[in-house]
């Protein structure tokens, strides 16, 4: 069994995103080049990476800075 994940404090804000601009998951998903599964499982904080062509592709998407997609806190 593997070892339990450690939280990583970071809180993905793409719910609010996606209703301030009236899109849906499966409308990013085909914007940005990802299937709606990975939208979602960045969308609901299961990600456990992010490559910088993604997050870029989504603030150019989006019309946002990665500080509005993501904040740290715990």
């Amino acid at each position: 069994m593997p070892p339990p994940e450690e939280p990583h404090g970071i809180r993905v804000h793409l719910d609010k995103l996606l209703a301030d601009r009236g899109m849906t998951v499966a409308e990013l998903a085909e914007l940005v080049g990802l299937t709606p599964v990975n939208v979602s499982v960045l969308k609901n904080g299961r990600a456990k990476a992010i490559r910088f062509s993604t997050l870029s592709k989504l603030c150019e998407v989006l019309e946002c800075q990665p500080g509005d997609l993501m904040t740290w806190g715990r």
